[in-house]
């Protein structure tokens, strides 16, 4: 492979005790795998080359304790830098770097820090400050983990009271779903006493009607088998037709009739009929019978007077 990826070189060759130089090597990637194999180099130079970032897993070699990466066009570094815990010395002169990542606070061995001549942010810039002697650059690093840590301090905060904003919140919801589950439960509640009200009301209300159907039932009944003397006044009693009193409605029956008989031969045309003559004579005959009676009674009323 071509010089320019890092592969094709000779590692070990390059290996002076515990130092690595791969500077001017025109290198685009650093070679991860290749550096793993070498624990015993804990000091890497890979200043003056072409590197534009750091892989991921650069943050495994982790033996390291000295690293050079001035002069390369870094615009940022991995975000788990600080994985790289034994690091002492780290060289980012002139690179294209802003910020560090906040991992960077994790690097508690660091002694010495150089980042000049990069645009950093204006805060970290004065925070770092220049790096002209090895009195500034150990200030540096101090200084910088410091505020690293503190910004660090400041997002564990932040992330805290989003958790806890969170967990408010959730126990927030909660609550309200508790509250409405309960609200539900009483309304459910309410609902099922209300509906047991109502069908009490109905069994009430048919039972009454029931009774008063039974009583009213039991009263026509009552009415029903009475004796005819207690529902009505009495009457007087009642004679079984006799022989005599058949005879006397005959006898009125007759008389009626001979009455009638004796109207329509005195009162009409019929008058001059044998039969009405003959009624007519008779009726002349008992009238003057009964005359004769009346006067016989008369004179011997007056006479018994005397």
């Amino acid at each position: 492979m071509s010089r320019g990826s890092g592969k094709g070189l000779s590692l070990k060759d390059k290996l002076d005790g515990n130092e690595l130089d791969l500077s001017l090597c025109d290198l685009n990637e650093v070679p991860v795998r290749e550096l793993a194999a070498l624990p015993k180099a804990t000091v890497l130079d890979l200043s003056c080359n072409n590197l534009i970032s750091l892989p991921s897993d650069f943050c495994s070699l982790m033996h390291l304790v000295k690293l050079d990466l001035s002069k390369n066009r870094l615009q940022q570094l991995p975000l788990d830098f600080g994985r790289l815990v034994n690091l002492q010395h780290l060289d980012l002169l002139n690179n294209r770097l802003v910020t560090l990542p906040v991992s960077f606070a994790q690097l508690k061995n660091l002694k010495w820090l150089d980042l000049k001549d990069n645009p950093l942010d204006p805060v970290l810039a004065k925070v770092a400050g220049d790096c002209l002697d090895e009195k500034q650059c150990k200030q540096a690093a101090v200084k910088v983990l410091q505020h690293m840590k503190a910004i660090q301090s400041e997002q564990d905060r932040q992330r805290q009271r989003k958790l806890q904003a969170e967990r408010e919140m959730e126990k927030k919801r909660e609550a309200e779903q508790r509250a409405k589950e309960a609200q539900e439960r009483e309304l459910r509640k309410r609902e099922k006493a209300e509906e047991k009200e109502r069908r009490r009301r109905e069994y009430d209300a048919q039972k009454a009607a029931k009774q008063e159907m039974e009583k009213k039932t039991k009263k026509e009944t009552v009415h029903t088998r009475k004796p005819a003397s207690s529902s009505r006044p009495p009457q007087p009693p009642r004679h079984k037709p006799s022989w005599s009193r058949s005879v006397l409605r005959v006898l009125l029956f007759v008389l009626f009739c001979v009455l009638c008989t004796l109207a329509a031969c005195k009162l009409t045309e019929l008058q001059h009929q044998p039969l009405c003559i003959s009624v007519n004579t008779l009726y002349e005959d008992v009238v003057a019978a009964l005359q004769n009676h009346k006067t016989l009674q008369n004179m011997l009323q007056h006479n018994s007077q005397q």
